[in-house]
Order: structure tokens, then sequence, then C-alpha cells
């Protein structure tokens, strides 16, 4: 007998579907959920209860032929998102009041595929942070372990799937910031191609660094919340890959890539860092379970160094620039004021030849992986951090540090633009979660699912649950409980 929690999000929809379990009572029970461990995890910001309610009611009214995979399921928004007349932070108390009068894209497909968000998930201030330990909301902890992070800069997103409090959530990654939560929380966060999610209806592109995604408990559900958001939208800067036929869901449940060449690597891009034998063991794992499937791993160099940093991190002040309510600045974080300080001292003519010299180490990069259809490496260099290590010292240049050298390896692939996911491999002595990041070539998102999901396949699954999952019981919604499905 499963607690309607236990069911991924596609199990959700189906028991909707089959008359099993209603949207507002999956609504219900993941707001008690929210109430009971929200705070204890760190997970949401803001909690929209009745306009969650009143979006179940209208989700159990829409007529069956206007029902998509997710109809009627329980989610959650990033603070980083805008979600119109919805309290949006950007996990940051200089914005502690800010209700938007627009949706994000993304927001607005959400609502119309019929998913119900139950509010906006913790996030680091401005995005700027791969922690979410700012001042409007406790700070995102591993359900595996509360004395750990949960990561950033989707942290809250992270935990509160991890937690059971809801099956999917959206979320963005600039730098990590999807996949870094979710190697930490056991999850699948995967961040997509350049262009294909759109970022408006505002901003300018983050010169295509960040991008909305997906975060979830099994690859299909992931994929299946990738079909959502994917939508073609005018205006925007980045030209979309093309989608496969029947989906990124349809890809995900094929799970039948074709034979592949695998390029595995485990030097360290961004930092010259020693690499935890934990993080090593999981790409290990991941290869041997390849290899196993039939693909072709060989060992390949790192696509970009150690000499790359210095370029990204220019950007990423730049990036950190965003507008701040006059006279609010003093509110920011001493990180935050340290990125948009040293953004303010970077001139139009070296932010354009930064951006001219990444380019051209891209190119050298993929020549220097030419021939592999996958990349697999680490997802972190350590597989987890306490909460408030990245900040003891008191020190944001030394927590700027800390976070390159924790952290060597994603970004690179938010600078490339490829698709890349994070995925739940690997487990530390303790239990602990430890993620690998498989990347594909850019645009080919549906062979980089297909390949996610026959590696879940060959693990065993993924939906492993904390024991924090069970803290909170709940009678059965029909009083006989609900029986799992493949979805």
């Amino acid at each position: 007998m499963a607690e309607p929690h236990d069911l991924t999000a596609l199990e959700q929809a189906a028991a909707i579907a089959r008359g099993e379990l209603s949207s507002v009572e999956l609504v219900e029970h993941h707001l008690t959920r929210v109430d009971a461990l929200g705070d204890t995890v760190g997970a949401f910001v803001t909690v929209t209860g009745e306009r969650a309610r009143a979006a179940a009611r209208a989700a159990d009214a829409a007529p069956a032929g206007e029902r998509g995979p997710l109809h009627g399921v329980p989610t959650a928004i990033k603070d980083l998102t805008l979600t119109a007349g919805v309290r949006t932070t950007f996990g940051s108390a200089a914005f502690a009041d800010f209700v938007p009068p627009v949706d994000a894209d993304v927001v607005r497909f959400m609502a119309e595929a019929g998913l119900v968000s139950l509010g906006k998930t913790t996030t680091s201030e401005l995005g700027c942070s791969l922690y979410s330990e700012g001042l409007v909301a406790p700070p995102a902890r591993n359900p595996w372990d509360l004395a750990y992070t949960a990561g950033g800069s989707s942290g809250g997103a992270a935990a509160a799937v991890a937690a059971g409090l809801v099956p999917v959530a959206q979320g963005s990654d600039g730098g990590g910031s999807l996949r870094i939560p979710a190697s930490l929380c056991g999850l699948v966060g995967y961040k997509p191609s350049r262009g294909l999610v759109s970022g408006g209806p505002v901003g300018f592109g983050g010169y295509g660094l960040p991008t909305n995604g997906p975060v979830g408990r099994t690859v299909a559900d992931v994929a299946a919340l990738l079909d959502v958001l994917t939508r073609p939208v005018p205006g925007e800067p980045y030209l979309a890959p093309a989608p496969p036929e029947g989906g990124w869901l349809a890809s995900a449940r094929a799970a039948e890539p074709g034979r592949l060449r695998v390029g595995r690597f485990t030097t360290p891009m961004l930092a010259d860092e020693p690499v935890h034998p934990d993080c090593v063991a999981a790409v290990d794992r991941a290869a041997a379970l390849l290899t196993a499937a039939g693909h072709e791993v060989v060992e390949v160099p790192a696509p970009l160094g150690p000499t790359v940093w210095p370029l990204f991190e220019i950007v990423w002040y730049v990036l950190a620039l965003a507008p701040v309510p006059p006279g609010r600045e003093s509110a920011l974080l001493p990180l935050t004021r340290l990125l948009r300080a040293r953004g303010a001292e970077i001139s139009a003519g070296t932010l354009a030849a930064t951006l001219g010299e990444l380019q051209a180490q891209v190119r050298l990069g993929v020549r220097r992986t030419a021939g592999c259809d996958l990349l697999l490496c680490p997802a972190l260099a350590t597989p987890q951090a306490p909460v408030g290590w990245f900040t003891e010292g008191g020190d944001p240049v030394e927590d700027f540090e800390r976070q390159r050298r924790f952290s060597p390896y994603c970004a690179v692939f938010n600078v490339t633009g490829d698709p890349s996911v994070s995925l739940p491999v690997g487990v530390t002595a303790e239990g602990l979660p430890v993620g690998v990041l498989l990347t594909g070539r850019y645009g080919d998102d549906a062979r980089l699912l297909a390949t996610a999901a026959q590696l879940e396949h060959a693990s065993g699954g993924w939906d492993r649950h904390p024991a924090i999952w069970r803290a909170v019981g709940s009678a059965n919604v029909n009083g006989s409980g609900v029986g799992r499905s493949t979805p």
C-alpha cells in the first residue's frame, strides 16, 4: 500500500486519470507535508495553498480529452522565476515584498498543462551561489541528512522533491544550479540544450548560460515536465533544437539510444582540485553499467581546464548585476555585494573580449572530445557540504573560491550550451547520494534522455527515499490505499 507521495509524478497523474485520486486530494496531501516538513528542509519561501486548491479544482473539472501526462499533479516554482500575483523574492531580502505582474513563460506552460504549483521554492540570492542560505527563508537542507546543504541555486526545488513535498519541480541552471542540488539530494536534474526552453518574457538570455529545466525522482518524470516546458516562443534569442517524434517522454520511455561512444574523464575543469574517491567511484559505476549496456566507454581529456575559470567568472560577475530596487543594495548578502562590485568594474570591451575567448575555448573543447556521443564525469569534486560551510569564514572571497573547488564541472556545460543531466548513480559510505554528469551534444537531448533512462533501468531504479520521507504519516486518501502502476 502506497501513500500518494510515494507515487511518481506520472503515477499520480495516472491515478487521477483512473479516478483513484483527484487533484484536490493530491494537493491537500502534499500541502500537509509542506506544512510539516517545508521549513525543516527549507524548501519553500512562499506557500500558495489557497491558490493551489483553486487550481486543483479547475484541474479536476477539465474534460478528460484536454488532460496531458502531468495533469493535476502538484509541483513548485523556483523563487527566481516570475509568477504573476505571487511574492517572488529572487532569494533576497532586497525583494522581500516584490509581486510580479507577469508570469514567466514556463510558469504559464505548467499551468496550462494542468500542473498545480504549491508555491515558490528556496533559492540562492539572485541565483549567485551553489547553496541556498539567504535571509528570506530557512536554509535549503538535504533531506538525506539535514546537516548538509541541498545546494543551489535550485536548492529548495531539490529539497521539496527529495522530501516528498512535490513529485517534480521547475528549476533553472546557470552554472549547475539544477544539477548540483540533484546530485546532493539523489535526484535527476536536467539542464536542456541552449534555446530549448524559453527564458521569457523578460530578460536578455544571460549570454546563453542560464536555462529553465526540471528536477525529479525519475528520468521519465523529468522528461514529462520537459515536454511541458519546451514550447516554442517567438522572439527567443537562441534557436530551439527540434524535439523528437513523440516528445521527450517517449525518448525516455523507449530508453533505446543505440550503441554510443561515451567519453569518460574525472579531471576537474574549473579548478585544480583533488576529486573525492566517492565521486570517482560513481563515475566508475556508471561507466561499468554503460559498458554492460553495450556502449563503448573511452578515456578522453577534459574538454576545458582551469584556465577558462577567469573567463567564466567575469561573465558571472556581470550576471550578478541584476537591477536592485533603489536603496536596497545594503540588504544584499556579502557574496552578492562582492560579485556585483566586481561586475561593475568590467568594461563593455572586456566583456565582449571575454565572450569571444570563451567561444574559442568551447570550439577547442569540442574538438578534444570529437567522436564521442556523450561525456561522463563527476557532478562535483566532493559528494556533500555542510550547511554554513561556504560562509563559515565570513569572507565572501573565500566563499566564492570554495564554491569553485566544490563544483569544477557543471558550469562548463552552461558555457558550451550542451544538454547535461545529473544522475544519482553513487552513494557514500554514510549512505548519502553521489551524482554523475552525463552530457550530450548540443541539440541531442533525446539521445541523452534515452541513455539516462537506460542507465536508470540498469541501476535498478533511482526512486529512493530518505528517512524523513516517512516522518509524516497520513491516512490513505480513499481509505484503501493507492496502488503503484507503471507509467
